[in-house]
């Protein structure tokens, strides 16, 4: 059995925080994700999400970003580019395509 993984890179440019990820974002991999981005937040304006290599997103995966999002809400920007149809589809059938700005 496959272990799911995520590799997460982070670029900060002073205000802004882009975020990569890569592979899968499920109940394995969420968390790490929601403890480096709870870590970065700090004097964020321009969060990026960049999902040009991330395959899937699980519930798990959508509550980080509605956290996220939550979070940017008060200090800024949150942005996810390059998202994938598979993701995409995902986004628009729970409403999340809705609530984020997905470029």
């Amino acid at each position: 059995k496959e272990t799911a993984t995520v590799t997460i890179e982070k670029t900060r440019n002073n205000d802004e925080l882009i975020i990569t990820l890569e592979g899968r974002l499920d109940t394995m991999t969420a968390p790490s994700l929601e403890e480096e981005l709870k870590a970065s937040f700090d004097g964020v304006q321009k969060l990026i999400l960049d999902f040009k290599a991330l395959e899937y997103i699980s519930s798990a995966g959508l509550r980080v970003l509605l956290m996220a999002q939550k979070t940017m809400n008060k200090q800024g920007v949150m942005v996810i580019r390059n998202v994938n149809e598979t993701i995409a589809e995902v986004f628009e059938i729970t409403g999340f395509a809705d609530m984020l700005t997905i470029e």
